[in-house]
């Protein structure tokens, strides 16, 4: 199994980061599996990947890079360089860009475990992978990123709720169920590849969400080291989870998402970053729905989960039917 070796101070310094790039990278991955994980997803590839499909053969130096790239145990590094917080789409692209051929080449040599095919021995690689990469962010991405960004902004308030509540090793733990382990003695499990451990205690962690369900590992020597792992549960499928019309009507359209939204409790702070509505906006959605029983509260540690009552499922039930 791939092990890193993380000392406590390391650990206490990690931090969820938002990535641009990764959240393309995860796409491309989706696209060239050409399979859905929910339906959400399967719209999304129904849409894009005919797209996607006329792109590649249109070039097949790129198509060859790409089923070199993805290779079945190993990703070629370049395509993904460790994520930065703050960072851009832009700037992170600039790095895949910077690149040398020859770094481009071996990283590839080393994911698909052989000699490259002659179509590949070429300098331009890490351009023809910003090219794709730009391609699937301008028109996969971009045109629902402030939704994604919504959906992985509320996966970080949930992980770090749950790591406030339950500790390092339950937190890691869910991240990605079967790969990602504490195993104690300051010992993180990232993946199940038979490859040497890597000591990183007093270099960067960071643990980087993506609507995809898919993931991977990525690092810079010594300096900077990322968990990249994907949105969990009902948030995996996004927020605009279909309104009804007539539940909008009555309700009002920002009221009916939020209780749309509880058919797995949420958090006041999730729904203000799923739904895009200011706190104080979905405090007041809130009252009104717990004063007409369409709502309930528990409290789960630090923080205050919301969900549908029996009646709220009854009406969200009711009118999608």
């Amino acid at each position: 199994m791939g092990l890193w070796h993380v000392n406590a101070d390391t650990l206490a310094g990690s931090r969820f980061v938002l990535s641009p790039l990764a959240e393309t990278f995860a796409s491309l991955k989706v696209l060239h599996a050409g399979t859905a994980s929910h339906p959400g997803e399967r719209a999304w590839l129904e849409t894009h990947l005919p797209g996607y499909r006329r792109h590649l053969a249109a070039d097949p130096v790129t198509a060859l890079l790409v089923r070199c790239g993805l290779g079945r145990e190993w990703i070629a590094d370049f395509l993904t360089p460790t994520p930065r917080d703050g960072e851009t789409f832009e700037e992170g692209l600039d790095r895949v860009r910077a690149v040398s051929p020859d770094e481009a080449r071996a990283h590839l040599t080393v994911s698909v475990r052989g000699p490259l095919p002659a179509l590949l021995d070429r300098d331009d690689l890490p351009e023809r992978a910003a090219d794709l990469l730009t391609y699937v962010w301008t028109r996969t991405v971009l045109p629902s990123w402030d939704r994604r960004r919504h959906v992985l902004e509320a996966d970080v308030v949930a992980r770090t709720a749950r790591l406030a509540r339950d500790g390092w090793a339950a937190a890691v733990d869910t991240l990605r169920p079967g790969r990602t382990r504490w195993l104690g003695g300051n010992r993180l499990q990232v993946n199940l590849h038979e490859y040497p451990a890597r000591e990183i205690s007093g270099a960067q962690l960071v643990f980087v969400p993506v609507t995809p369900q898919t993931g991977w590992v990525s690092w810079e020597e010594r300096d900077r080291y990322a968990v990249v792992y994907p949105c969990a549960g009902v948030l995996a499928g996004g927020p605009h989870r279909t309104v009804p019309t007539s539940l909008a009507a009555l309700l009002g359209l920002a009221r009916a998402r939020v209780l749309v939204l509880l058919d797995s409790p949420l958090s006041t702070s999730q729904l203000v970053a799923l739904t895009g509505q200011g706190l104080g906006s979905v405090g007041r959605h809130l009252r009104v729905l717990l004063d007409a029983g369409l709502v309930e509260r528990r409290p789960a540690g630090r923080s205050v989960l919301y969900s549908r009552s029996a009646a709220g499922e009854v009406l969200v039930t009711t009118q999608h039917g």
